[in-house]
């Protein structure tokens, strides 16, 4: 059953990249933008998870907390993340639990039978842990509007 705004998002607790366990709960009270995205090293992850690296300064004066979640592992994760300097946590849902939760499970991702990966989806949550914004996108080469990310978010005060 698809996840919509209006609901409570599903808590999680997956492993970042030095391996240290996060929970979405340790977030409350601050917005949260869940950026899920296919894989890391590949070009339009780069360039979203890079986007929301710039932007980063833009999505702390609004109290937000930028997480980026893919199925990679996580010192696939750590090496991406040290490649690109990003400045917020990568966790990773190894299990493919969350993808599962969120309803963005990207099955046979890149022609490879079997292989789960996550959809291109952003979830904004307010401070309560409520979705107020999802987007999905239709196929993994569409990036978010980042600038309807930050609008979201700076609606929640």
């Amino acid at each position: 059953m698809a996840l919509e705004v209006g609901q409570q998002a599903p808590e999680f607790t997956l492993y970042d990249t030095d391996r240290k366990e996060r929970s979405l709960s340790e977030f409350k009270g601050q917005n949260v933008v869940l950026a899920f995205f296919p894989g890391a090293f590949t070009g339009v992850c780069t360039t979203e998870m890079c986007t929301f690296r710039d932007r980063m300064e833009q999505f702390n004066s609004l109290n937000a907390q930028v997480l980026g979640i893919s199925v990679d592992g996580a010192m696939s994760q750590k090496a991406f993340s040290d490649q690109n300097n990003l400045n917020f946590p990568l966790l990773s849902d190894f299990q493919r639990k969350v993808v599962s939760q969120y309803d963005v499970e990207l099955p046979n991702f890149a022609g490879m039978e079997g292989y789960v990966a996550a959809q291109r989806a952003v979830f904004v949550l307010d401070k309560g842990g409520v979705v107020r914004y999802k987007w999905v996108g239709p196929t993994p080469g569409v990036e978010p509007d980042y600038d309807e990310v930050k609008d979201a978010v700076s609606k929640l005060g």
